[in-house]
C-alpha cells in the first residue's frame, strides 16, 4: 500500500472516526458517569460490531475487485461523491439540542460489561456505519494486487483510530464536557471534520484522472 494513499486514508477516517454520533456522545456520558477507563473498555463492544462490519464488507467487495475492475472504479468514483456528501452533511448539521446524558440510559451501577453491550447495540443497529465500510474503505483500495491484505490494513487502522476517537470523546466527557457542549464549539468541530473529508474526497479524484 503506498504512503500517498494512507495519507489520504489517515486523516480522512479519523475525521469519520471522531464526527459526534450516537456511539461517540454515549463515551462522552459512561467517561462522565463511570470514568475514563470504564468508557474506554466500554468502547470494545463498538469495535467488535465495526469487526463484524469491516469483514462482511470486505469480503463481498473483494469479490467485485477480482471480477471488475471498471466496476469498482466506477463504485470508486461513487465513493468520493458520498465522501463529498458526508462533508456537507456535516457542515451543515446543527448541534443537537438534547443533553447527551440522554443517549446513555443506564444505571448508575451498570456494568463495564453491560456498557460494552449497549455500545455493540448501538453501533450494529447504525445503518450508516455499514454505508461508511461498504463507500468509504474501497476508495483506498488499489486492485488487483493483495486486495485482502489492503482491507486487513485500512480496517486495523479504522478500528485503531476508532479507539482512538473513544478516548477522545471519554477525555472530554471527563474534562472538557462543558466546551463540547457549547453549540459553537460543537459546528466549529463539524467543520473541521467536513474539511478533512471534503479534502480527501479532492485528492482521490485527482488520484483518479491519472
Amino acid at each position: 500500500m503506498e504512503l500517498l494513499t494512507l495519507a489520504l486514508f489517515i486523516p480522512a477516517c479519523f475525521a469519520l472516526n471522531l464526527a459526534p454520533g450516537p456511539n461517540n456522545l454515549l463515551s462522552m456520558s459512561n467517561a462522565k458517569r463511570y470514568g475514563f477507563r470504564v468508557a474506554c473498555f466500554a468502547g470494545v463492544g463498538r469495535l467488535c460490531a465495526f469487526v463484524i462490519m469491516i469483514t462482511l464488507a470486505a469480503t463481498g467487495l473483494a469479490s467485485i475487485l477480482y471480477a471488475s475492475e471498471k466496476v469498482f472504479f466506477i463504485i470508486k468514483v461513487l465513493g468520493a461523491c458520498y465522501l463529498f456528501w458526508l462533508a456537507y452533511q456535516l457542515w451543515l448539521e446543527a448541534p443537537a439540542e438534547e443533553d447527551i446524558d440522554a443517549l446513555a440510559h443506564t444505571k448508575n451501577n451498570m456494568t463495564t460489561i453491560g456498557l460494552a453491550k449497549q455500545e455493540f447495540l448501538l453501533a450494529i443497529g447504525n445503518p450508516k456505519a455499514i454505508l461508511i465500510f461498504t463507500a468509504f474503505l474501497p476508495q483506498f483500495v488499489t486492485p488487483p494486487h493483495n486486495i485482502e491484505g489492503q482491507f486487513f490494513i485500512l480496517g486495523l487502522l479504522f478500528l485503531l483510530l476508532e479507539w482512538l476517537a473513544i478516548a477522545c470523546y471519554a477525555c472530554f466527557g471527563v474534562y472538557l464536557r462543558s466546551w463540547f457542549s457549547k453549540p459553537k464549539m460543537r459546528v466549529l468541530f463539524n467543520k473541521c471534520c467536513s474539511g478533512l473529508l471534503a479534502s480527501a474526497g479532492i485528492g482521490l479524484l485527482a488520484a483518479h484522472k491519472d
